[in-house]
């Protein structure tokens, strides 16, 4: 008899907070708890808004009608940490400390696991854990090399969708994830091109702040010598150049927008300059995928379309036409945190993976 494992998902975005409940893999409940402006702006920092949103989220699953002593674990998005290895780990005193002190960056984030600690020590028999987080470094050491030692490359990426997508493509093929070399794109607010060669990422873009094509929303890499003068001009803050760099680049510096689906529209509807940008950011995609092939010395089994964008018809058209030549392209367009969160704590409780401890 199969035994029944209840998991709780936790994810907190930026604007919003997505939970949902499975049964081992069936998903019984989900909900995207929204949170205004208004509501955040009581909180001077993201982790003052701890009670707020765990409230938020014990009344959802008591609306419900759903007992909260079923869970057996409660996995949260894990949040800007230390550089850590892919896999599952438990929420112990030393993450928590690193999180709640934002030691490493703020991010809503962050929250995924001190809510989920919260709520599963108030279950008896609970654990909390959380599962590839955005900071899993698994590179190569000539993959940090930048150009000068003070400013190495660090892996920031969408690490959670990327190996989930990855792991898929290789369940389908019936073959391990460990015995392929894939290219993986992630298509969305921010755009990662991850080398996965036998199951580790060994160079991806730093997704969030600097590196690799633009996005709807970020800069990705920029001249260096301009960016250089647009710090010394006099005219920007700081905070006004780490913005053009992380939330007003990409889409949003060009066109005054970050949603793709509006800019893909415009462009349909024979916006010029929709039509340019959008396929600038195809081809700065394509150009990193290609790069990227070089890293798996062309010895690439197939290459995975995923995010939101992925949805996009005219984009991934495009994107194919590009770089059709250095594998097979398959297509998995949105992602799936929620899924993929609950896969892997399905995985540690079947004893499939271990849980790793912070330090």
């Amino acid at each position: 008899m199969c035994t029944k494992n209840f998991i709780l998902a936790i994810n907190p975005g930026s604007t919003s907070t997505k939970i949902a409940i499975y049964e081992n893999n069936k998903q019984l409940f989900i909900k995207n708890i929204k949170h205004s402006a208004e509501e955040l702006s009581a909180f001077v920092k993201i982790t003052d808004q701890f009670e707020f949103r765990k409230n938020l989220i014990l009344a959802e699953i008591k609306n419900a009608g759903f007992d909260i002593n079923k869970i057996r674990i409660v996995i949260g998005r894990g949040g800007l940490l230390k550089p850590i290895t892919s896999g599952v780990w438990t929420v112990n005193d030393a993450m928590l400390a690193d999180l709640q002190a934002s030691r490493y960056g703020q991010h809503a984030s962050n929250l995924g696991a001190i809510i989920a600690h919260n709520i599963a020590k108030t279950i008896n028999g609970a654990e909390a854990i959380i599962a590839d987080p955005v900071v899993v470094d698994e590179l190569d050491d000539i993959a940090r090399i930048s150009g000068h030692p003070l400013m190495p490359r660090k892996s920031i990426f969408h690490a959670l969708n990327q190996k989930a997508i990855a792991r898929r493509y290789a369940t389908e093929c019936d073959k391990k994830y460990e015995d392929l070399n894939l290219i993986v794109v992630h298509l969305g607010g921010g755009i990662s091109v991850g080398a996965h060669k036998n199951g580790l990422v060994i160079d991806v873009n730093q997704a969030l702040d600097g590196d690799g094509p633009f996005s709807p929303e970020r800069s990705g890499s920029l001249p260096v010598n301009e960016v250089i003068n647009v710090c010394f001009s006099g005219k920007y803050s700081e905070t006004d150049v780490r913005k053009m760099v992380c939330g007003a680049g990409g889409f949003v510096a060009y066109l005054k927008t970050n949603d793709a689906l509006v800019v893909e529209n415009k462009a349909k509807d024979g916006d010029k300059e929709c039509q340019f940008i959008q396929n600038a950011m195809v081809y700065q995609v394509a150009k990193e995928t290609g790069a990227i092939a070089t890293v798996l010395k062309g010895k690439v089994d197939a290459i995975l379309l995923t995010g939101g964008i992925a949805y996009s018809k005219p984009f991934v058209t495009e994107l194919i036409e590009r770089i059709s030549f250095i594998a097979p392209v398959k297509v998995y367009p949105g992602e799936d945190e929620m899924g993929a969160l609950a896969a892997n704590a399905l995985m540690y409780l079947n004893k499939e993976l271990e849980s790793k401890e912070y330090k």
